[in-house]
């Protein structure tokens, strides 16, 4: 039998949210609350459908358009920030899910952990930029938070019934993105519909061009410290085309668990919902036999140096993890527009986001960066080991007490 939870989904018109209504539709989950930027018809038909309390435009002229259009529905219209932050703490939600895009979904995430709840989180600059801030909220105020992520919700699942037991390694796992194994001189004018053609995940725009130039696996990379408390050095970033091992956990015994399925966010989104309980879903069965064969690569550094600027920036003190958030909008975002006429390939992306960093981080921290030689070094080899930096890794007593482990806290 289900156990049918009420949900408060913020981004519900962006592409994670519309799986996650897919997933309330197929389990029955009531929603009673749905946000959107500025898209008044695609909110209207989903609130129409749902009838939840509240539905949110963080634009103030797109909010007045709906509240004429659902005037007849007894649906509440609230807008801007304000109003996200009012629905992820409503009482009557028992999840929130932030599939919201960009820097917008930190305060709303901190009102819901504020207000004790459980936070299924797929915004990644949440804790990228205030992985402190959020785990020491949760921490406090008893929320909890569960990684959507396909990769984060992999290992999660991994690490399942392993609160005593320590982790040696992460073994984060990439796809490779439309440029794996094509080299800088090949991608410097790729058309934006080759950055936004994945081979295996279908994505919002932002996040497709993030996994072409391996912006994105950086900022999970960051994501992975503040979610399970591990140190960079712990972190090993691996190429998997195929997909299909979505990441793994090595244990200091040398086990490793993985989690394996086809490649379908609806499972991570539905896997966050429903924890701690499993239920049917609409994901295709996975065949290994039909898979037949899986293939495992060192990341590019040098053809993709996001990654390695990503990894960089989060053994550096104060705020430069921070400005790695800002970048991939401030490039992204023009190319969306139609302002650019070719993609941002993997080394003409990186530079702006080299000097963002270099401007944001303090100058007693600023030094050159080298790029890890091809196919050499392990991404270890490139953390700095001077000893005035102040940046100070998650406190936990026991790997992510701030998130679900906090279940077992009293033990």
């Amino acid at each position: 039998m289900v156990y049918l939870k009420q949900i408060a989904i913020l981004g519900s018109t962006g592409s994670i949210g519309t799986q996650a209504l897919d997933v309330c539709r197929h389990l029955g989950y009531s929603v009673v609350a749905i946000t959107a930027h500025r898209d008044v018809d695609g909110i209207a038909a989903q609130a129409r459908e749902f009838l939840p309390r509240y539905a949110v435009m963080y634009d103030k002229t797109a909010a007045a358009q709906l509240r004429q259009q659902l005037s007849d529905t007894g649906v509440t219209v609230l807008e801007g920030e304000e109003g996200l932050c009012q629905v992820a703490a409503m009482p009557e939600a028992e999840l929130v899910l932030n599939s919201l895009s960009g820097m917008v979904g930190l305060r709303p995430t901190l009102a819901a952990l504020e207000a004790g709840k459980t936070v299924a989180l797929a915004n990644k600059e949440t804790l990228v930029a205030g992985g402190r801030l959020i785990t020491d909220t949760a921490r406090r105020c008893g929320g909890r938070l569960i990684p959507v992520d396909s990769e984060h919700t992999a290992i999660f699942q991994c690490i399942q019934g392993e609160e005593q037991n320590k982790i040696r390694t992460i073994l984060l796992t990439a796809s490779g993105g439309p440029f794996f194994g094509k080299t800088r001189k090949e991608t410097e004018h790729a058309e934006v519909a080759k950055a936004l053609a994945h081979p295996k995940w279908n994505m919002g725009q932002k996040i497709t061009v993030d996994s072409a130039t391996l912006m994105n696996k950086g900022l999970e990379f960051i994501e992975c410290i503040w979610n399970f408390g591990v140190r960079p050095e712990q972190i090993e970033v691996i190429v998997h085309p195929e997909t299909i091992i979505h990441s793994a956990v090595e244990f200091e015994d040398g086990s490793v668990m993985a989690q394996l399925s086809d490649p379908d966010m609806k499972l991570s989104i539905q896997y966050a919902l429903t924890y701690p309980r499993r239920y049917p879903s609409t994901v295709k069965h996975l065949s290994l036999t039909e898979v037949g064969r899986m293939t495992f690569y060192p990341p590019d550094l040098e053809e993709f140096p996001c990654l390695a600027m990503a990894i960089e920036s989060i053994t550096l003190a104060d705020c430069a993890p921070v400005s790695s958030t800002a970048p991939t909008r401030r490039r992204c975002m023009p190319t969306f527009g139609g302002r650019s006429p070719s993609a941002p390939s993997p080394g003409r992306f990186a530079m702006p986001w080299i000097r963002w960093i270099q401007a944001m981080m303090p100058i007693r921290c600023r030094r050159s960066w080298q790029p890890i030689r091809r196919h050499g070094q392990q991404p270890g080899s490139i953390f700095p080991q001077r000893s005035d930096f102040r940046f100070e890794y998650p406190s936990h007593s026991s790997r992510c007490d701030f998130c679900i482990w906090s279940a077992h806290s009293d033990s």
